[in-house]
């Protein structure tokens, strides 16, 4: 089944076409600039790149440009027609208690996501018009919804609930929801593929998955599902990221807002993208800047650093605690999979806990073609993977299995 896979911002639109039979990306490529002028990047192995300027005053006319560059074989095409793509999953970064896994667009289901705009008003608006832009152009075309949050749905009451009266759950559904579902999803299951050939019961493993880029997360996986996870009501919560604050205490938010005299939007934009490893370092919300300035001397970008490592050892101890045991810990994405020093110091004095990394499988895990990368130090009795994360396949598949049923 040929799956497009759409990532629709506000004035963006990413996708990627797969081939679901050999999980290969047949083309991938960015519309940009939707509203204003409109732009084109467009990617096919083994042909050239193109890149165009196309007006795209709307996202149907986005859809449509890509469309074309996927069937026009000058421009890198590798289909003859739009009608052999056999469906569209959409990335949707929140589902609210709405969504509890992955749902086939209809009239009903759309109206039930509009419920999600107070919940992540940056995305829910852009998700929907990716959404219409795609039924516009493509209306016989089956769509499905893959939610970030679904994965962490089976978290209990415990874990996922706040300290706050009752009536605010139920009146503006403030609980927990969790984030990178679809990546911790992948890792966790294929880390629980390779617990189950050293003997593993997969029933009952425990892991701890380590989603590490600009925006981070850690999760709680036992027996497949996840039982906590560190981002919370939204994305801020959790480790320090790039320019998030992550997890303080809450009367900080108050005490800033009065003290520089800022309205609750500029607080959370202070929060959002002047904070975490940026704000720390005073360098850049760029981890390999930030290491770059720490190995120059500076004091700041070290401390970042180190909050960062703290942190992330923090979470993989706390969660151990919960689940009662841990047999895996999974390193993936932009930072955990190409950072060695970050994996190294996140479980560094953590031998009390049986987890020791072989420093040369660690050093060298990024020239890995494996799925899988053992970096575990032979006499660990805790596996240490790095997985690189492909979040784009988990919604192609279960785009095909939704729309197979």
């Amino acid at each position: 089944m040929y799956v497009l896979v759409v990532n629709a911002g506000s004035s963006s639109v990413k996708y990627q076409l797969f081939d679901t039979a050999t999980h290969n990306v047949m083309a991938k490529g960015l519309c940009e600039r939707i509203g204003i002028d409109g732009k084109i990047i467009h990617k096919a192995e083994g042909r050239p790149d193109y890149a165009a300027d196309i007006p795209m005053p709307t996202h149907s006319q986005a859809i449509k440009a890509l469309v074309d560059a996927l069937t026009n074989k000058q421009h890198g095409g590798v289909i003859e027609s739009m009608h052999e793509i056999n469906a569209i999953g959409h990335r949707i970064v929140h589902g609210g208690p709405y969504f509890t896994k992955s749902t086939l667009v209809t009239p009903e289901v759309i109206k039930e996501l509009e419920n999600c705009r107070d919940l992540a008003p940056l995305h829910t608006e852009p998700h929907l018009m990716g959404i219409r832009g795609c039924l516009e152009y493509m209306p016989d075309t089956p769509q499905v919804l893959v939610f970030d949050t679904a994965f962490h749905q089976t978290m209990p009451p415990e874990a996922y609930f706040y300290p706050v009266p009752q009536e605010y759950y139920d009146k503006y559904k403030i609980r927990k929801y969790g984030f990178h579902g679809t990546s911790h999803y992948y890792v966790s299951n294929l880390a629980n593929k390779a617990l189950e050939k050293l003997g593993k019961n997969p029933d009952e493993t425990k892991i701890v998955t380590c989603h590490l880029g600009n925006g981070s997360s850690i999760s709680a996986v036992k027996g497949g599902k996840c039982t906590d996870t560190s981002m919370g009501f939204t994305p801020l919560d959790g480790i320090i990221m790039g320019s998030r604050t992550g997890s303080m205490d809450p009367a900080i938010v108050l005490y800033i807002l009065e003290k520089e005299g800022f309205t609750p939007w500029q607080m959370n934009e202070f929060m959002n993208k002047k904070c975490g490893l940026l704000g720390v370092s005073g360098v850049s919300s760029d981890l390999r800047e930030v290491i770059a300035a720490k190995d120059g001397g500076n004091k700041n970008a070290k401390l970042a650093f180190d909050i960062l490592c703290y942190g992330i050892k923090k979470y993989i101890g706390s969660y151990s605690a919960a689940m009662g045991g841990l047999d895996a810990v999974v390193f993936t994405a932009g930072i955990g999979e190409n950072n060695p020093s970050i994996r190294k110091l996140a479980v560094g004095g953590l031998e009390f806990m049986n987890i020791k990394i072989d420093s040369d499988k660690n050093n060298n895990a990024s020239r890995s073609k494996e799925p899988v990368i053992d970096i575990s130090d032979e006499k660990s009795g805790v596996k240490v993977y790095v997985i690189p994360t492909n979040e784009e396949l988990v919604i192609a598949s279960d785009t095909e299995r939704i729309v197979s049923m």
